[in-house]
């Protein structure tokens, strides 16, 4: 690099401090429109989906739900312009129908259920702080037999079908049917479709809508709800101030007081299958910014799993403390990361680096969303729908790359087999009925070689 002007973006833009770099918003990133008005309806839409589950199940109204949204949100963006992960940040999504179904089962009050949280956020930390410092994690994965990764996923699949068709039915699909079914269907097909992906090289149209994600499916449940009788809006117009206080009282260990030893004990089974959730959602977007990245020689992205296991560490942390509800801090949001860096390949032109990219996604990191009394009223009885599709589109994407890990009719059996066991029994008996199948149905595998991020050394 000869000049000024060709010096790398990203690395030189920014404030450094340890392994991170803080960049803030309009100083160091610039805002990009088309992510800007696609984070404020996708991120708007799937934001929202934890309100219905607070409501519901931790005892919150929905002006505290919507307030701990908001800081679940801001938790997420310090990712981007705080630590400086390369990453689009969001939930560790195929965990949540696991931690959901272990903690509602368990768990009778809001209080005991706000605890369990808490030492899952703590513990999950304190285990990533520990994989991170030693860089073990990537040794703990290749350890790991291929079919407990794919019981794992078939696991998370077959949660997340019970927690919408089961026992969550009374209370969203029963009450809006049509609406649910029709987005979740809506989603798939935009999402997952081959014969869709197919026809988008015929039609470049379609290519715009399958990169709206899940958002198609939630106009369609929009649209169709209050067509149909179940949907009812009641717009309200002004501004929220989202009670951030009221919300700390309810789920903050500081109020409601510390979870005592015998839930870290009960939790850890959780906390390790999330990480190999996790360490996957690495892997992945690590193969995706290295494909793009000769497109693109004027931003290089230096990838450091020790940066990013200690920026996960700590916001789980400070999540533990402020806003349990885990999994909801994770390094990635598959999604939107495919489709930022799809437009940042296309080069200076397009994105004038990937960071600016990225924090526009996420609306610059200012949750404006959250203060708009019409946008959340009008939003607001189409958050069961919201809930449904994450769960939903979760559910088909863990099932299909789950199933796709086996290679024998031993294996696939095992993993289906210890998949049931761990969206159904508590997570010791299912983690050992799990790891049973596994050793007397198929044995000792040849051993998968984990692809290590860039910086361990391949």
């Amino acid at each position: 690099m000869s000049g000024a002007q060709d010096r790398p973006v990203a690395e030189n833009n920014g404030w450094r401090w340890g392994p991170f770099t803080f960049r803030l918003p309009f100083l160091h990133t610039r805002p990009h429109w088309p992510e800007l008005a696609q984070g404020l309806l996708v991120a708007t839409a799937t934001g929202l989906a934890l309100v219905p589950i607070l409501m519901g199940y931790f005892g919150m109204s929905f002006e505290e739900g919507i307030a701990t949204s908001l800081l679940i949100s801001t938790l997420i963006v310090i990712a981007l312009w705080v630590f400086g992960d390369p990453y689009a940040p969001g939930w560790i999504t195929p965990a949540l129908p696991l931690v959901l179904a272990f903690v509602l089962a368990r768990y009778e009050t809001p209080e005991l259920r706000f605890q369990a949280m808490t030492a899952l956020s703590l513990s999950f930390a304190l285990l990533v702080f520990v994989l991170g410092i030693t860089r073990a994690g990537p040794r703990l994965m290749a350890w790991l037999p291929p079919t407990l990764r794919a019981t794992i996923l078939i696991g998370s699949a077959l949660a997340a079908f019970r927690q919408v068709f089961v026992t969550d039915a009374p209370r969203f699909l029963e009450q809006q049917p049509v609406s649910i079914l029709l987005a979740c269907a809506v989603c798939l097909v935009v999402v997952f479709s081959a014969p869709l992906q197919r026809l988008q090289g015929r039609q470049p149209w379609l290519r715009h809508v399958i990169a709206l994600g899940l958002l198609p499916g939630f106009l369609a449940a929009a649209i169709v709800g209050p067509l149909v009788g179940e949907v009812s809006y009641d717009v309200q117009w002004g501004w929220m101030l989202p009670p951030v206080g009221d919300a700390l009282a309810k789920m903050s260990p500081f109020s409601i007081g510390w979870p005592p030893l015998s839930m870290y004990l009960d939790v850890l089974p959780l906390v390790l299958l999330t990480y190999i959730i996790q360490f996957g959602d690495w892997v992945t977007a690590d193969a995706v910014l290295r494909d793009a990245q000769p497109a693109r020689p004027d931003d290089p992205i230096r990838i450091d799993p020790r940066r990013s296991h200690l920026a996960l560490a700590t916001r789980n942390a400070a999540a533990g403390l402020v806003a349990p509800l885990f999994p909801t801090q994770g390094a990635l949001w598959a999604g939107v990361h495919v489709v930022v860096v799809a437009r940042w390949r296309q080069g200076p032109g397009a994105m004038r680096d990937l960071h600016s990219g990225l924090i526009s996604y996420y609306m610059m990191g200012l949750p404006v969303i959250y203060f708009l009394l019409p946008l959340l009223t009008g939003l607001q009885p189409l958050l069961g729908v919201a809930l449904a599709i994450t769960l939903v589109t979760t559910g088909f994407a863990c099932a299909y790359i789950g199933m796709g890990i086996p290679r024998t009719n031993a294996e696939r059996g095992s993993a289906v087999l210890g998949g049931v066991a761990l969206s159904l029994f508590d997570p010791w008996i299912a983690l050992a009925a799990a790891v049973a199948c596994w050793w007397l149905l198929v044995g000792r595998e040849p051993r998968a070689t984990a692809a290590a991020p860039a910086g361990e050394g391949a």
